[in-house]
């Protein structure tokens, strides 16, 4: 497996510098990366946009959901996307409940953003990406990122042409975070971070998604020296203990370093690992709950592929272990079969914190103390936004097109009242919408039901968080709690405003 670390020697890239210094447009229609290069004319490209590869996508590999099912998705998580804050706030068991069945193609960035923070950081610092776009950056991680750009998804038709669009954009997004973490650089990891996230939106958004990811998600992982991910190896050679004892003892004997194997799983939260449906799962899931969505992929691969004692007969030693996990048998890693496992894991996030804790003493005494230390880790996006509240106007879906109004303002309020009056003289009980079963249901699904209505503003403002219990699991018949306590009440919370988009993102 390869090792990963800030900088690694490679063949000469052509310089992108020159291409991104121009400001190509991010809407210019020249057509896609892979028809400039002209792969269209022999290769067909997938749904998610890869023309080949391990990652393409197979209906061996993915779950096809339903047109019908999708738009009913949609709706919800429109609904959603209008009111973040009540429901992350009062329903937030049900956001974790959608992510876990995926969130629709449509509204994945959308939805990525807000999950992440990136939308309320974004709006909270307006120009500075922009600014930091313009600063020709620091020789040093230009020139490594330049040479890491073709290694990238060079199957997917965003990055399959050097120095096109998605190049450009993936150049920029990592140039501008070395400005704006001087202290941490670059680190390879970070470029498959990006560019899953570019392929879901704008540089822009990506650029603030990915300062999300490796501040609050992912803290240290990608810092000089790599103590995170190496104390997160350790946590996780913990947890394996609890979950499969068989795979823990084998890993053991054969003294075989969870950094060996655990190093590209973590830092590109299997994006270079898993058939791409499955990813796209994952990473649903991740930015809901956190780090320990991570930390159950990792143990279901390694209890799948180390945990019968047939298994390990095929590897009597280090080598032909290490060979079986650099090939994962597909079956393991199907989007159905996958997501089904990993919310069977019983690891939660206080179970991660409670192993960090023991491990990090260990460390301390075998090796001192850290040489960087990372801000503390958050576990979701629920704790996200509590530790940093939003402002109202933070959280508004900002239109990327905008219509001028061809009547004038007078005629369009005579327009406005008329139609007001004849409403008044209608009114319709709306009809209740027949809720579609899910073709994929989760371990003890709750049985279909008709759409709940969006949380009421009745609620008393001085009303405190409730403390959740630690079940963490699809198998109880109550809501899957959050992990951790709850914070001190906020500003947030006193809020007994829903915020409403009067117009539509269309950015899709």
């Amino acid at each position: 497996m390869a090792k990963i670390e800030n900088g690694r020697q490679s063949a000469d890239t052509g310089s992108i510098r020159t291409i991104s210094s121009s400001h190509v447009d991010d809407e210019s229609s020249l057509g896609s990366d892979s028809e400039i290069n002209g792969f269209t004319s022999d290769r067909q490209t997938d749904k998610y946009g890869f023309i080949g590869g391990a990652q393409q996508y197979s209906e061996e590999s993915a779950q096809d959901v339903p047109p019908e099912v999708l738009r009913q998705r949609e709706v919800k998580w429109l609904d959603m996307l209008s009111h973040w804050d009540k429901w992350m706030i009062k329903r937030f068991n049900k956001v974790r409940l959608r992510c876990q069945k995926g969130i629709p193609p449509a509204l994945r960035g959308r939805a990525w953003l807000y999950l992440s923070g990136g939308k309320v950081k974004k709006e909270q610092n307006q120009g500075k990406f922009q600014e930091l776009d313009s600063q020709p950056g620091d020789p040093k991680w230009v020139d490594v990122i330049e040479k890491d750009l073709h290694r990238q998804f060079p199957f997917h038709e965003m990055f399959v042409s050097r120095g096109g669009h998605g190049q450009q954009d993936l150049f920029r997004v990592l140039k501008a975070y070395t400005l704006y973490r001087p202290e941490e650089g670059y680190c390879q990891a970070q470029a498959p971070i990006a560019a899953v996230l570019l392929m879901h939106m704008p540089a822009e958004d990506a650029f603030w998604g990915l300062v999300q990811i490796c501040e609050k998600y992912l803290p240290g992982y990608y810092s000089p020296g790599l103590e995170a991910i190496q104390l997160d190896g350790e946590i996780l050679f913990a947890l394996l203990r609890r979950v499969s004892p068989l795979a823990f003892r084998h890993l053991e004997k054969h003294k075989i370093d969870p950094i060996l194997y655990m190093t590209e799983w973590f830092m590109c939260a299997f994006s270079r690992t898993l058939p791409w449906a499955s990813v796209l799962r994952v990473w649903d899931m991740f930015l809901c709950d956190g780090v320990k969505i991570i930390f159950r992929v990792g143990l279901v691969l390694l209890k799948c592929m180390l945990g019968t004692r047939e298994k390990l007969k095929a590897c009597q030693g280090q080598y032909e272990t290490m060979e079986l996990l650099r090939a994962i048998e597909p079956r393991y890693m199907q989007e159905g079969f996958l997501v089904r496992e990993i919310l069977e894991v019983p690891v939660t996030a206080r179970d991660v914190e409670r192993v960090h804790h023991s491990q990090l003493k260990r460390w301390k005494k075998n090796r001192g103390e850290l040489n960087f230390k990372p801000p503390p880790r958050m576990h979701g996006a629920r704790l996200i936004m509590l530790a940093e509240p939003p402002r109202h106007q933070d959280l508004q879906q900002n239109p990327t097109i905008v219509l001028e109004a061809s009547q004038p303002a007078s005629q369009l309020k005579k327009g406005k009242e008329e139609k007001k009056s004849k409403k008044k003289k209608s009114v319709k009980k709306p009809q209740p919408v027949k809720e579609i079963p899910n073709p994929y249901p989760l371990p003890n699904d709750p049985p279909p039901s008709d759409p709940p209505a969006p949380p009421s503003d009745s609620t008393s403002s001085t009303q405190e968080l409730k403390p959740q219990t630690e079940t963490d699991s699809l198998h109880q018949q109550t809501e899957p709690p959050t992990d951790l306590p709850p914070a001190k009440e906020s500003a947030l919370q006193r809020s007994t405003q829903s915020l409403s988009s009067t117009e539509q993102d269309t950015y899709l």
